[in-house]
């Protein structure tokens, strides 16, 4: 049986990634910093509390052969503006000692969990091929990347068997809203509070708006048929703005008798204007392809919320 190690696998990716190794019946081990889970695992998962920086506790969870799936982040993109030097040290140090630890322990493979959605930067084409240059204008995007070098490293000079995946912006029932990452969920949230969803510039950003049960599938494509020291880039290929995703929940909304209001803000410098992932090479390596339509994906994050907020008591409308 194959034995798998999910770094932050209590996340929102983290416990779709969980679900589905333990569906294929591999022994799955899921690290995180939380004392208590304040959501569900897979209970065929063990959950262990902790920190991967630590590093006599790492050994302790690695073992010849096994795999690795490095979700862990503490910050976003928001709160890495407000404190690059925290972002800065608070995740590149555990990556590099995490990738240490792996070799020592000889694990089967490791997948480093990037971000296809702020290692690029601003781009002179698009769709976006895992090739294309990278300059990242975020603290968050710079030490992601950062990352991504020191693992292929790793690789290069040590034979550490690494992958590299670079989701596009995951979104789903079950994600967060208000920290500072995940338009739609925070565009859900403001609509069923009466607050205006804000936008920067008429139209908004462009983005990859990918189920975050298609990024889990993607990951363990990559994981099973990828090839070490290569890059996966895992999205759509189909941008949307941040207007349109607001049209379509105005669409979801009337019925209820829930206007829509948005604000828009003047443009952002920092932010860029468009990212669309390219994920020829998965497809091409593994048969991966996402699965759910933009539109039946926020169909669902909208009926979850709907249902969550009347089972509180909440008013509509």
């Amino acid at each position: 049986m194959k034995k798998s190690l999910v770094i932050g696998g209590a996340g929102l990716i983290g416990r779709h990634v969980t679900r589905l190794l333990c569906a294929s019946g591999r022994d799955v081990t899921v690290l995180g910093r939380r004392a208590n889970l304040d959501r569900d695992l897979d209970p065929a998962c063990r959950y262990v509390s902790g920190d991967y920086s630590n590093k006599k506790q790492l050994s302790g969870l690695l073992g010849s052969g096994c795999e690795v799936i490095d979700l862990a982040y503490s910050t976003v993109p928001k709160t890495s503006y407000e404190d690059p030097t925290f972002d800065l040290v608070s995740n590149v140090p555990a990556s590099v000692g995490l990738f240490q630890e792996a070799l020592a322990a000889k694990v089967g493979r490791v997948v480093i969990v990037s971000s296809g959605g702020t290692v690029y930067g601003p781009t002179d084409r698009l769709p976006i091929g895992e090739d294309h240059p990278t300059q990242p204008v975020s603290p968050y995007g710079i030490t992601k990347l950062a990352t991504d070098r020191y693992a292929l490293m790793f690789h290069r000079n040590a034979g550490l068997p690494v992958i590299v995946v670079r989701p596009a912006n995951a979104y789903g029932p079950d994600q967060r809203a208000g920290i500072g990452q995940g338009f739609i969920a925070t565009a859900i949230a403001a609509v069923l509070a009466g607050r205006d969803v804000e936008i920067y510039g008429q139209e908004g950003t462009v983005r990859d708006y990918i189920h975050v049960a298609d990024v889990a599938a993607g990951i363990v494509a990559a994981l099973d048929d990828g090839a070490d020291g290569e890059i996966y880039n895992v999205g759509t290929g189909v941008g949307t703005s941040n207007a349109a995703i607001i049209a379509m929940l105005a669409g979801l909304a009337g019925p209820h008798g829930i206007a829509v209001q948005t604000s828009i803000l003047p443009p952002r410098r920092f932010d860029v204007e468009a990212n669309v992932l390219d994920s020829t090479r998965l497809r091409a390596k593994s048969g991966w392809s996402p699965a759910i339509a933009l539109e039946d994906g926020l169909r669902q994050v909208w009926d979850a919320r709907m249902k969550a907020g009347s089972s509180l008591g909440r008013p509509r409308g």
